[in-house]
């Protein structure tokens, strides 16, 4: 863990991963990207709640993993893929985690999407 920080989930900063209510699909450049019915939201503390797709339901042959990664003290290591079909806006649009702390392990192999980098995020 070279050091990192390492948070656990509680009254403070509470993390709560639940199943989406229904159909998630993401769309970009009039294409679907990801088309889940098992996707996952996970709210943490006062933060919007972010849908978590699994790897599965993703065309990952839209997607290009980049070297831009980020660290959470309560999820882990982050990477990040973009989506070329969406130019330079698309850029890092994509995260996942890859090996989650075990708080949070129902988000390992889903991905998520920044809302402001695709064309929509809907959940029918």
């Amino acid at each position: 863990m070279s050091g990192k920080p390492v948070k656990i989930p509680g009254p403070d900063h509470p993390i709560t991963i639940t199943p989406a209510s229904g159909r998630v699909i993401v769309k970009l450049g009039g294409r679907v990207i990801a088309d889940s019915r098992n996707a996952l939201i996970l709210q943490e503390a006062s933060y919007p709640g972010v849908k978590y797709v699994p790897r599965q339901d993703v065309d990952m042959s839209l997607l290009e993993r980049t070297d831009h990664q980020t660290y959470c003290p309560y999820k882990g290591d982050c990477s990040y893929y973009s989506i070329p079909l969406g130019g330079e806006r698309s850029r890092n649009a994509v995260w996942t985690y890859e090996n989650p702390y075990a708080a949070v392990a129902a988000i390992k192999d889903h991905l998520a999407f920044y809302p402001d980098r695709v064309d929509a995020i809907e959940e029918t």
